[in-house]
């Protein structure tokens, strides 16, 4: 134990003595943060439509009721002929208006006389032109859809659908949660392998090349003490890094969101971060446990790094089923690598896990990395993978 314990604080020396390398993980958080806090603000104003923009609406023919029910839902319409059509529509391909609306002559006279079931001809047709890039002109046909929406429905109300009542029974707790879970499985994944590659091919291709290694297999240490040593520490540090990352990105998930109610972390309890936390423990110490066989067999930290790209792929693919449907009732799926983890993380965001599937999850990771311990102190005892040029 010992020995184990020496291993451990010469890792944990290596690393927070070098100030190159603790910097490149605080700052690597900090980037993190800005990045995602200036993607999310620029998709916002990209595509979201500006709050006190009073949409640009032109119309022929307008029907003076649906021009009373458009004013009255602060979407004004501006009269034109038929003779401004093709400049008005110039002006929605620029974004300068957001849209062109034609009614038939006549319009609203032939809605009230029409039958479908008598008519030899078609239903009066409106015509409506939008920019679908722009924000603004998308809302405006939206919601001007729904003015006319509401308008034919007066021409036979028969029964209305949730008339003054929202339907909707999720809270919006349930709905952030939702969110959350669609992106952060996937994300932390990302990160915690990044994390644990940049260190571990490092601690040991990086001693390996150097010959450093190699001091450490022939002194009276136990190899299986150095694989526990490396393992443990590296996952520590690992944490340490791909915390930071989880952190960042859970600061900037605000601006991610577009900010507002939906953005809300603030839904998940002490019992939440507990499960999460211990996930992420069993996650990286497996991780950490297949990245060292990986570094094991490389010459070089590069060559380590071209080994350890096909799993980042990997991780990659399985994080992105954390997209896609809740997590899983099969406690059997829980113990297939990775898999089981991503899945769940998106239980414990969406607010919809099972506490055993979580633990059979977490615990399955910690076993294959002890199984992976063992194949690394193997390894350490076969003086061809460790000594060899």
């Amino acid at each position: 134990m010992k020995n184990i314990i020496n291993i451990m604080r010469k890792e944990f020396a290596r690393f927070f003595t070098d100030r190159s390398m603790l910097m490149s993980t605080i700052l690597s958080a900090v980037a993190m943060y800005v990045i995602y806090s200036f993607m999310g603000t620029a998709m916002a104003n990209f595509f979201g439509p500006d709050d006190d923009h009073v949409a640009a609406i032109y119309a022929v023919n307008p029907a003076p009721t649906v021009e009373m029910m458009a004013s009255a839902a602060e979407m004004p319409v501006t009269h034109i002929d038929a003779s401004q059509i093709d400049s008005v529509k110039l002006r929605i391909e620029s974004g300068d208006a957001d849209l062109l609306i034609i009614f038939p002559p006549n319009f609203e006279a032939d809605v009230q006389v029409f039958d479908p079931q008598t008519a030899t001809a078609p239903a009066p047709n409106v015509e409506m032109f939008f920019n679908s890039t722009e924000a603004n002109s998308s809302m405006a046909f939206h919601g001007f859809t729904m003015i006319l929406d509401a308008y034919e429905a007066t021409m036979a109300n028969r029964f209305d659908i949730n008339r003054g009542v929202s339907g909707d029974m999720a809270t919006d707790e349930e709905v952030a949660a939702t969110m959350i879970a669609s992106m952060m499985p996937m994300l932390l994944m990302i990160f915690l392998y990044s994390s644990c590659m940049s260190l571990v091919l490092e601690s040991i291709a990086g001693e390996k090349e150097r010959g450093t290694l190699a001091t450490l297999l022939v002194s009276p240490l136990k190899r299986r003490e150095l694989a526990i040593g490396k393992i443990i520490s590296l996952a520590v540090l690992s944490l340490f890094s791909g915390l930071l990352m989880a952190i960042a990105t859970i600061l900037a998930l605000p601006n991610m969101m577009g900010g507002g109610e939906m953005a809300d972390v603030n839904i998940y309890g002490v019992t939440e971060y507990a499960l999460l936390l211990l996930v992420i423990i069993g996650t990286l110490l497996m991780i950490t446990a297949i990245l060292s066989i990986v570094s094991a067999f490389a010459k070089s930290v590069k060559q380590a790094g071209t080994f350890a790209s096909p799993l980042m792929v990997l991780v990659m693919v399985v994080g992105v089923t954390g997209m896609f449907g809740g997590a899983p009732d099969n406690p059997l799926l829980y113990l297939i690598p990775f898999y089981g983890s991503v899945q769940s993380m998106g239980g414990i965001f969406s607010l919809n896990y099972s506490t055993t599937n979580v633990l059979i999850a977490s615990i399955s990771s910690i076993v294959y990395a002890g199984i992976g311990g063992i194949a690394l102190s193997i390894m350490f005892n076969n003086e061809k993978i460790m000594f060899s040029k």
